[in-house]
Order: C-alpha cells, then structure tokens, then sequence
C-alpha cells in the first residue's frame, strides 16, 4: 500500500464501486485493475421493460416465454447428461463394442430421445416465435419507458439535486400502466376494471389504442413525477428534451436541424442589408441557416419581400402568426428555425407550442405545488425530499396534511427538527423514535450539517427495510452538494414562491395588519411608507431576472429587510414632527438593503429608487411608477390589497425603469440558457439520430482552429525596434505578450488532443472537457485563464482572437500609437487609460493621483479618423445597452424598439485635473467588459444628457466592449 509491502492472503480479492457516470483514474489504477462497467444499456433496459409490461398485460405470454426458457435448458440438460453416459459407456467398455448390448440399447434410447428433443425444439420455436411476435406489439411502451429513464437519469448536469434510482423509476412506471387502466369514462381517477384487450381479430385496433394508451399513460406519470421535483426553469427543458428524443427514436427528427436549433452557429463576414430593422446576428444566423436545401433562398428572400417579413418580425407574438410567403408553409420543426434565427427572444413559447403539438398540452402544463397529491408516492422506505426556495416554508404545508391524516405535536407522533451546530442527537432521537413506533419525522436544513447528513442520514436512508409501517421521514435542504443515496432514494418536491411584480407585492403587504398601522401616531403616514417600501422589496427582488442589467450582483435581499424598515419607518415617525425622509432614505438604502450591496452602481441604483419612492407626494398619492398609482392611506389593509387586484398594470419593464427592451434581453437570455440546458443533456457517445459524433466534431473544429491560428511573434525583433519605453509602447508590449500565452496554449492543448483522438494519448479529463466544448462550441474551459473576458461561442470568438491579433500585427509595423485603438480588443483596456493620464501627466508636470479621464463622444467612425489625437487618444468598439447615443443632439437618447445594443462612435479619451465638481447634464456611464458587468468594470464615461440621470440609473444604462 502506497510505498510499504503488506503481507496479503493468496485468496483475497478487492472489489472497488462507485455511483459516478464518468470517473477519471489515474492511468496506473486503470492498468492495474480490471475496469467493469455496470451501467444498464438502453437495449438492456427495454427488454426488462418490455418483460414488466408483457407480466401486466399479456401474463399468459410471459409465463409461456419463462415455461419455453425452462424446457429449452431442460432439454439442454438433458442432451449433456445423454451425451456424457454415452462418452463414460464408450471409455469403460472392454472388448468388442457391437457386442455391448446396453451400449447399443444406450445408444438407441439417446437417439429416440434426441430426435424427440429435436421435434420438440421445432414446435419450441414456434412458439418462441408467435409469443415474440406477440410481445412486440407492447415493445412501444418498453421503448418510450427506457428513454425516458435515460434522460431522467441525465438531469443531474442541470442540478446536483435532480438524482433518481432505477428502483422509483420502475416503481412509478408501473403507475403508469395502472393508470391506464381507468376506464374510458372517467379520465380522471386512478384504478379502474377496464380489462386489457387481447389482440387477434377484431381486437387489434383496441390493442393498438391500448399500447398507445400505455405509452401515453407511463411516459406521462414518469414525467410528472419528476417534474414536481425540479425547478420551474428546468420544466421545459426536460419537456423538450423528450420530445426531441421521442422524434429522434422515431426517425422524425434531422440530426443537422437540431443541431442548429440547439447552437445557433453564425455566419461571419456578411454585410446586413436589412440593418434599419434587423440586427446584424439574426441576419448572420439566417446565412448560416441558408446551408440547408430548405432555406437555401432565405435571404434573398428577406431582402425581396422586406415587408412583409418585417411586420412579421415586428409582432408581439410572431410563433403564432403564419410566416410571410410561402414560408408559412414551413413544417413546424423547420419554423423553430426560422424563430431560433430571428426572433431568438420567443423561443421559450415557440417550443412550448412545439411540444404541445407533439407531446400534448400536459408536459408544457406546471401542476401547482400539492404535497397531497405527492404523498400517494411516499411509504416508509420512500423519504419526502422538499427542496427548498427562498421564502417558501414546507413545514406548514406537512403539518396541515398531517393533521388531516392523525400526525402532529398534538398526536405525539410528529418529531419536527431544524438541524444546525448539536442539533445530530435530536433529529438521531426523533427519526430513530418514529422509525420503530411510527410516527412522522422532519428534519429541516439538512444541508447545514454536511458531515452527519454523509453519516448518519445517509446510512439510515439506505436501510429503510424493517422500518414500522406507519413510518414517515421528511426532509428539506437547499440545492447543495448531498449524498447522491439520499437524493435517489426519496419523492423530491418544489415549491417556488410566486413569480411577477404583481405577485410579491402582494405577498409582502400580506404580512402588516391593521393593528400594526393603528399602533402608530401617524398611521397614514406609516401605511403610505409601507406600501413604498412593499414595491421597492418587489422591485429589487424581480429586477434581477434582468440579470446584469438589472443588477450588477446578486444580492440575498429577505423579508427580515422589510420588516426591519417598516419598524423603523415607524419609530421615526414616532420621534419627528414631519416625516424625515432624508434619514429614512439613508437608512433603508445605505443600512437595511444596503448592507447588502457590494457594487457602487448597484448602490447607486437603490439610492436611486428611494428618491423616487419616497417623497412627499407619497403620502397624497402619485404615479409611482407608469399606470400605476400609490392608494389611499386612508383606507384599510384589505382595501390597498383590493387596489393592487385591481390597479396594477400588466407587468412591463418600464416598472421598474427599464426601456421595453430589457423584456427582450431577459428573454434572450432565457432562451441561451434553455439552449445551453438541452445542449448539456445530449448523449455524449455517437451522433444523435445519424449526425456527427462528438469526437467527429471535436476533430473538424480542432483542424478549423489549427488552421487559423497565427504565427507567434518574434519578440526580440520586436524589442531591438523599440528606442523608446513610453506608456504607450508598454501596453502594446503587454499585450502581445498576453496574446503568445494564450495561443501558445491553445495549440498545445489542441495538438495534445489530436495526438488523444488519434489514439497515441490516453484521454485525460482536461482533454475530454477540450474536446466537448470543441463539439458543443463553447470556450473551453483551459484556455479562460488565459484569455479575455468573453460572452461569444467558440466559432466568434475565434474570429475575435483572429482581430485582436491583427491589431497587434498592425501595431508592429510603425509602433506608433493607431490613429483609433480597439480598445475592446486589449486583454488589459485599463493599462490603455492608464497610459493616456501617464501621458498627459508627464507632459503637463501634473500628479498622476490628481489626474482623470474625461469622454467626449465624436460623430466618426473608426474609418473616418484621418489622424492621432492632438490630446489623449481616439477609441472605439463600445456598444450602449439600455439606452442609444444621438449623434445629430450629441447626447443619451431612448433606444430604438428592439435595437438592445446601439454602437457609439469613435470616443476621445483625455485627461484632465480632478476638481471635485460634478459636471451637470452629465451621466456617469460604468463601462463593463462583457454583458456580465460587474467584475468586468473598466472605467467611468461621462456623457452628456438632457434628462435627469435618474432615468439612465434605473435603466441600467451602461457601455459594452464587447456583446456575443
């Protein structure tokens, strides 16, 4: 063991297990042990399948097969022992051999017998053939069965959380086929006398519609079950993976279409003539999607028919409007298409209408949380698992349905713990009590207490067997990285709190009741502030489904903030004459929320909302936000909840200072991670349904890649040109010493996996991650540490690379500072605004600490810039999200309707002396590397603007180098 020899017995053997899908060893373990896989096959598991349905449906044909399998090894038998006799009688005779007359006779009676054995073989399989013919009509159901298991059994890439064993999965098939039983009436219950029908005759179309009722049936159970355990985000991606499956296994589904649906590849290097209401990436999807003979005149026909495609493309609701032309007779897969190329934004209600279609109106339904419901599936070896959201208590919901069943504290047969630091030997007591006696036990935070839940619990949870039949545990854990037992073998249930502006804010007024407004001096005013402070806790808890845009971070916000401040709303009102509003701002925004926030925009944005929140007019009523008005602070709470039905508006992002087009960055970015989701759950082995495999793809992008990589720059050559270290030169040098490590590393890591897929490396996990993201089209893993901050997929990005390099190709050349820098294409932006204070400061003997950078906005392009600015540096490369430059009034203007990301012109960077006056007119713009914000902060740009810069803060308005 290790470095030391162990004296071993001649007769041990070690056998190793693991539950991983996937595992990495070392190459030595591998060479020194016996690897075994396990793992069910899809084949395997139809035909158990298919043995479950046959032993249901048709038990006379599973007990013919077990009958003909046991004759069958009978007759086996039976010749070996014939056979052996006759060999022993042969080796043991002595003498002449014909005059052997028990040989003879023995050899007489193994003939008879064998021709009877013969004969009866014949008629064996016949049977053998009529009961397969028979069983096949029910191989459908075994089929639909294992793909579904497959897939469940895939959905742990989405979340460590979603682990399902074999054992439930079989358990909840065979539901399934129960269900089907109900008779044709009722629709509704569970159970029923419909008997099955036998085929044969007039009875195949009834076992046709029978088979297709117990695929229907099965799959649907199976899919419900799962889906009361997963997040609302996931419920579609598992529904659409299915159904593409379904397809897929059917034949109905081209491997080359759903690869485009799924990646939506790009062409490059196209001029957009439809640019005044199409974006330059749709247009570029849609040349990439002209590779197939059925879009082969797409474009051209966008171009011809301009019109018409842009009303379409202008609607609200384009997935349920005919498409223009002749397009309109698109079969609907191939219209996903068209939809995924131009209106990328409604993909979510495109392939929810898609599956609706091909799977029915149950899987892309969301059944309401309903523990009732669930318990059917629990018993005492069945835990309930409740993974937990925000703001969602499943106690309450146990006990009411434990009191209505006899368990509860008043029963005594109830143990509720809420584990954390010496809370073990409690919950240890309360599941060890019940386990024996009977009874419920909850264990709450799981998750709190990892070494026991990886202990005790999981020990337990595999030895549920001799436990009292009136048994119960339950158990709840945020998502977090639990024993995959635990998970396996429980019901796991979510319960999302509500979704919507609508939605919170009425849950957070809930909660205050009269005789808390009445206990104050200044009830009115105490409602008024209240009802703000409800809307704001709305606000910043939605706005972050505007990811970035919204907030820059993610913060815990909780209810504890808001009722904190309605507190101190009141003791302050309490102690001051008037209202004080400043001192309520500062503390709700810098204290009690703010405490929460780390980013100063973010800050900003807070301090932003409460001066628009709370003011004065609050307490008379005003427009808070459009079409939506503050109710009366005379009235009582139920009367503000009656004013929240009945006033609020249809929800739009202009609530929460948005422009509309954040709803169409949300959706966008909802509709990449839905893709990136179904991308993560294809089968890794072979190409899906006839496309390539992914180490075919992986090779055709490494060859594509090779083949463009530039050569390396000769550096010393370089630095024997240089006469003069100014900043300027510094940065340049920086960065091509940034880019040699990055593609340094690219071509080793791609030729290490060439050598990999050729078979003279063994493939290591770095590799495997390389070569899928190589066939995903994603930026591998490797090669972020070295590279820039990117959004873009693999295919753009390297085009990226390519226009950085060039950049710094064109630099070499006279080393002089370009007449306008890219600067989204430097590794460090920061270092270039740098060297431009450097210079100014050296030139004009100022301190560097005392110097900063002032933006002007010109109206040129990068190609109409004829020469080096006089004073600092010519930029360009940024684009404006939330809002637009108007180059003809040189300010920050409204976006144009679904334009998200308006390019700025070439932009003049310069320094100036630091004075401590703010400048008026002027929006103090963040400028962020990627769409990500936050960590990807650059600099700050002043832009002129004619509105107030509240509107530009709670827009989110900020500049991009660089957008995917």
């Amino acid at each position: 063991l290790g470095d030391k020899e162990v004296e071993y017995d001649p007769r041990f053997q070690l056998y190793l297990q693991t539950k991983l899908s996937n595992p990495h060893y070392k190459p030595e373990i591998a060479a020194q042990t016996t690897l075994i896989n396990f793992m069910i096959t899809l084949d395997g598991l139809e035909e158990q399948l298919l043995a479950l349905v046959v032993n249901k449906e048709r038990p006379d044909l599973e007990e013919q097969k077990v009958a003909l399998m046991e004759q069958q090894n009978g007759f086996k038998v039976k010749l070996k022992s014939l056979e052996d006799e006759l060999l022993y009688r042969l080796s043991s005779s002595q003498g002449d051999i014909l005059e052997d007359i028990e040989l003879i006779e023995g050899l007489e009676r193994a003939k008879v017998t064998a021709n009877e054995i013969a004969a009866k073989q014949i008629i064996a399989k016949e049977t053998e053939v009529t009961i397969t013919q028979a069983r096949k009509a029910y191989v459908p159901v075994a089929v639909r069965g294992a793909l579904t298991y497959f897939l469940i059994d895939q959905l742990w890439v989405l979340d460590h959380m979603y682990r399902f064993s074999m054992a439930n999965f079989v358990t909840i098939f065979k539901k399934g086929m129960d269900v089907a039983d109900q008779s044709e009436e009722g629709e509704g219950g569970e159970g029923g006398d419909a008997k099955p029908a036998e085929g044969g005759g007039d009875g195949k179309v009834d076992l046709n519609a029978r088979v297709a009722k117990l695929v229907d049936t099965s799959c649907y159970t199976c899919f419900s079950y799962v889906a009361q355990g997963l997040f609302e985000r996931h419920k579609l991606v598992f529904a659409c993976q299915l159904c593409f499956q379904v397809q897929q296994r059917s034949g109905d589904l081209n491997a080359d279409m759903f690869d485009f649906l799924i990646k939506g590849p790009k062409a490059s290097g196209i001029d957009n003539p439809l640019n005044e209401w199409l974006d330059d990436s749709a247009w570029l999807t849609c040349h990439a999607l002209k590779e197939f003979e059925a879009f082969e005149k797409l474009p051209d026909d966008m171009v011809g028919s301009a019109k018409r495609f842009r009303e379409w493309f202008e609607l609200e609701r384009p997935e349920e409007v005919g498409l223009p032309g002749d397009w309109k007779k698109l079969p609907e897969f191939e219209k996903l298409l068209l939809i995924r190329a131009l209106r990328t934004d409604r993909m979510s209600e495109a392939l929810s209408g898609y599956v609706k279609q091909i799977m029915g109106v149950k899987y892309v339904t969301s059944n309401p949380f309903n523990l009732e419901k669930s318990y059917k599936d629990v018993s005492p070896q069945t835990p309930v698992f409740f993974i937990l959201s925000a703001g969602v208590d499943p106690v309450k919901d146990t006990e009411r349905l434990g009191k209505d069943l006899g368990y509860g504290f008043d029963f005594g047969n109830f143990g509720l713990v809420s584990l954390g630091q010496g809370q073990e030997p409690v919950a240890e007591k309360a599941i060890e009590t019940a386990y024996k006696g009977g009874g419920w036990a909850f264990l709450q935070n799981i998750h709190l207490t990892p070494r026991w839940t990886g202990g005790y619990l999981e020990k337990r949870c595999d030895d549920l067997d001799s436990a009292h039949e009136e048994f119960r545990m339950f158990l709840s854990a945020e998502p977090a990285k639990l024993p995959i037992n635990i998970l396996q073998v429980c019901v796991k249930l979510t319960n999302e709190p509500p979704e919507g502006l609508q939605a919170n804010l009425r849950k957070n007024w809930l909660p205050f009741s009269d005789d808390f407004f009445e206990s104050s001096a200044k009830p009115g005013e105490l409602k008024s502030i209240t009802f703000a402070l409800c809307l704001f806790h709305s606000v910043v808890i939605e706005r972050k489904k505007f990811g970035p845009q919204g907030w820059n971070r993610v913060y815990p916000f909780n209810f504890g903030d808001l009722t904190s401040c309605a507190q101190v709303a009141m003791n302050y009102l309490e102690a001051n004459p008037k209202v004080p509003w400043d001192d309520l701002r500062y503390i709700f925004g810098e204290i009690m929320y703010g405490g929460h926030v780390t980013d100063f925009f973010d800050r900003r944005l807070v301090s932003n909302y409460l001066m628009a929140y709370m003011h004065d007019e609050l307490l008379e009523g005003f427009d808070i936000f459009p079409g939506f008005r503050t109710p009366s602070n005379s009235g009582n709470t139920k009367d503000i909840l009656e004013h929240i039905a009945v006033a609020f508006p249809q929800e739009s992002p202009t609530a929460f200072g948005l422009h509309p087009n954040a709803e169409i960055g949300f959706r966008l970015m909802q509709a990449d991670t839905m893709f990136n989701n179904i991308r993560e759950l294809q089968p890794r082995g072979s190409g899906m349904g006839g496309g390539m495999s992914v180490t075919e793809k992986a090779k055709a992008m490494l060859d594509d890649i090779m083949e463009k990589l530039p050569d390396q720059f000769e550096m010393l050559e370089i630095l024997d040109r240089v006469e003069e270290r100014t900043p300027y030169i510094n940065v340049f040098l920086q960065e091509i010493e940034r880019m040699q490590i990055l593609t340094e590393e690219i071509k080793r890591s791609l030729a290490e996996l060439d050598l990999g897929l050729k078979g003279d490396l063994q493939i290591s996990e770095s590799m495997e991650k390389l070569m899928n993201s190589l066939a995903d089209m994603g930026r591998p893993e490797g090669w972020e540490k070295y590279a820039f901050p990117s959004k873009r997929i693999l295919g753009s990005w390297v085009a990226d690379l390519l226009m950085r390099h060039k950049q710094l190709v064109d630099w070499t050349g006279d080393m002089g500072l370009p007449k306008s820098t890219w600067l989204s294409g430097l590794f460090n932006p920061q270092s270039f605004l740098t060297a431009v204070l450097q210079t100014t400061a050296r030139k004009n003997d100022w301190p560097l600490d005392k110097t900063v950078t002032q933006t002007e906005v010109t109206k040129k392009s990068a190609e109409e810039i004829s020469a080096v600015s006089k004073e600092g540096a010519f930029i360009h490369g940024l684009f404006m999200e939330g809002a637009r430059w108007d180059d003809k009034a040189g300010c920050i203007e409204e976006s144009r309707p679904k334009e998200l990301y308006a390019k700025i012109p070439v932009v003049q960077i310069k320094a100036a002396m630091f004075t401590g006056v703010e400048a008026k007119d002027t929006y103090v713009c963040p400028v962020y590397k990627t769409q990500d914000r936050g960590p990807t902060f650059v600099f700050n740009a002043g832009l002129r603007s004619k509105t107030p810069s509240s509107k530009w803060i709670l827009g989110g308005v900020g500049l991009l180098m660089d957008v995917s």
